[in-house]
């Protein structure tokens, strides 16, 4: 671990010195660069020396030795540092490495990541050693430690010990606790969850908040208790609030929740112009919705609703870096920092043509350059999922008295069956479906009707939820049997059939929740997946979220758990798992 406590040896120290000295050449020189300075909030040019992965001297000087230097002239164009994401989820069916990889080539150098599907899925060992390889890409990684699972799960206590968690948080790359899904516990007297909050801030690490329609007065009793920042607000009054409370606010741009050209109209009319406090996330988008880009197209949103040029560089850049006390090594184009810089052709332009990532280019005049190794998934304890039993008639009985209510893409609700389900089968003239949370390993399962999903879709089968286990939706019961068939066959997957014949597949073979292709393949995919099911009745947001949330106890009303159903408001098992 020590040689993880230091971004650069003592001899990488003295290396930097002597390019200074002129006894070692900077192996990249940009000349005559317009760059953004953030100490004097201007644009201002300079001659920029890097060597490897550091910016050397920032300044009028150029290097005496240049024998071992790549020289790119940079007059046409505009330097800023690279973006951070401070509220990644890197395992929306794209993983940490294909993730960071498609973020860099539009400017993203450094993710902030939630470290839950490592947490659930991996012993600690085998997740350090992950994030000790992610080290080696370009792209910077810092991580989360989460405090509980955003749903009720077997055996917490183990996966989210006091050892487990105290062990994450004093991981050099992770950098906060949090989110904080289970703060109604906290306020109802965790004092478990309080100490861990007191450990990371005796570390000096922040607490990231996730307190949707929370009160004024319960956010300043979250911020009393040691929160830091909230990714929530949902309206410009809700930003206010949490200002006003002490909060750093990120302004959220997702596939769930598109907010920011309105929260940005809404704060201009509340007199909110002041944004050294205000930060950015696409808070874990499904891959399709990154297609026109990440915190780039945030940033040009925040230009186009008349937000400064620099502010709207800022909220991506600097000041998240000084939120997290990184700002000695990120978010500025300054002597010292990561050389994470982004070219582009005009200051309203946020989108770069050329990244550099650590000092190496990830594109470069408009096309992507691959520097990246693969990793061995499997040695990582990421294999494909092994399932080694049979879902049977049997399983598919459904007798439950109410059944699940979508709302929206995320939000569910309790209702009362009245057609008749005792069927194979399920008519296309209403939108109840057949519902399944089983377990992995095939010992638990619970049944019910979910409503509002589709009126035509015969049988799907998902590995990706909330903790891995499987998700069964349709309307027929054979046609759920051959895509639960079909995923276990792939080793994990979303899987659709129709009329006995699988039409939709999105491979997941890294443990189920994940796919090992890029995230270029996947945006392609998941378009298929989505105009597929729109076309069968889903008429929301993000099918991908709703797959991902049916099992999440931070949002209201009512969930499918490794427990039974649940009711959150109450905090009640309603119905019990049933053993197979």
């Amino acid at each position: 671990m020590l040689e993880q406590r230091y971004r650069w040896k003592n001899k990488h120290l003295r290396d930097h010195v002597s390019v200074l000295d002129g006894k070692l050449s900077p192996t990249l020189l940009l000349k005559n660069a317009r760059y953004l300075n953030q100490a004097f909030r201007k644009w201002m040019t300079a001659n920029i020396w890097i060597y490897d992965d550091r910016i050397i001297y920032v300044g009028e000087k150029l290097p005496e030795n240049i024998r071992q230097c790549e020289i790119m002239e940079c007059e046409d164009l505009l330097l800023v540092p690279g973006y951070i994401e401070p509220h990644a989820h890197p395992f929306q069916l794209y993983n940490p490495h294909s993730f960071a990889s498609y973020a860099s080539h539009f400017g993203t150098t450094t993710l902030i990541n939630d470290n839950m599907v490592l947490a659930l899925q991996l012993d600690k060992k085998k997740a350090f050693s992950l994030l000790g390889e992610l080290r080696n890409l370009p792209t910077t990684m810092y991580w989360w430690c989460r405090f509980d699972a955003q749903t009720e799960i077997q055996n917490e206590e183990i996966i989210f010990s006091h050892s487990n968690v105290k062990s994450w948080l004093e991981h050099d790359a992770v950098l906060q606790g949090g989110e904080l899904t289970g703060w109604p516990k906290l306020l109802a007297g965790d004092d478990l969850m309080l100490h861990w909050m007191q450990e990371a801030k005796r570390m000096r690490k922040k607490i990231e908040g996730h307190f949707p329609g929370a009160s004024e007065k319960t956010l300043a009793k979250l911020m009393l208790l040691g929160a830091d920042c909230d990714h929530e607000s949902m309206t410009g009054k809700e930003v206010y609030d949490r200002l006003m409370q002490g909060y750093t606010v990120s302004l959220r741009y997702s596939s769930i929740r598109p907010d920011l050209p309105v929260l940005l109209d809404e704060m201009h009319k509340l007199g909110i112009d002041y944004y050294d406090q205000i930060i950015f996330t696409t808070d874990g988008s499904s891959s399709s919705f990154y297609e026109q880009g990440m915190i780039d197209h945030m940033i040009r949103i925040a230009i186009e609703k008349d937000v400064p040029v620099i502010d709207a560089y800022n909220m991506g850049t600097i000041n998240i870096a000084r939120y997290y006390n990184i700002n000695h090594l990120h978010g500025s184009i300054a002597t010292g920092r990561v050389a994470n810089i982004n070219f582009l052709t005009s200051e309203t332009n946020p989108t770069p043509v050329s990244v550099l990532a650590k000092g190496k280019w990830v594109k470069k005049d408009g096309k992507a350059v691959d520097t990246t190794q693969p990793i061995s998934w499997e040695d990582k304890g990421f294999e494909p999922l092994s399932i080694d039993w049979d879902l049977s008639s049997n399983d598919l009985q459904f007798s439950m008295p109410f059944g699940i209510k979508m709302e929206n893409a995320v939000i569910t609700k309790p209702y009362s069956i009245s057609t008749d389900i005792s069927s194979d089968r399920l008519a296309y003239s209403n939108d109840e479906s057949f519902f399944m949370l089983i377990d992995k390993n095939g010992q638990w399962r619970i049944n019910t009707i979910l409503k509002g999903f589709a009126n035509r879709v015969d049988g799907l089968a998902s590995s990706f939820s909330n903790t891995g286990d499987i998700i069964l939706i349709g309307k027929s019961k054979s046609d759920i049997m051959i895509a639960f068939k079909r995923m276990k066959e792939l080793g994990g997957g979303i899987i659709i059939s129709e009329n006995a014949e699988v039409v939709q597949e999105i491979p997941l073979k890294l443990k189920g929740v994940m796919s090992d292709q890029k995230v270029e393949i996947l945006i392609e995919q998941e378009k298929q997946l989505l105009g597929y099911l729109r076309e069968r009745g889903y008429q929301f947001a993000d099918p991908i979220y709703s797959l991902l949330f049916f099992s999440s106890t931070h949002l209201p009303y009512i969930r499918m758990t490794q427990r039974g159903m649940y009711d959150v408001m109450n905090k009640t098992v309603l119905f019990p798992t049933i053993m197979r």
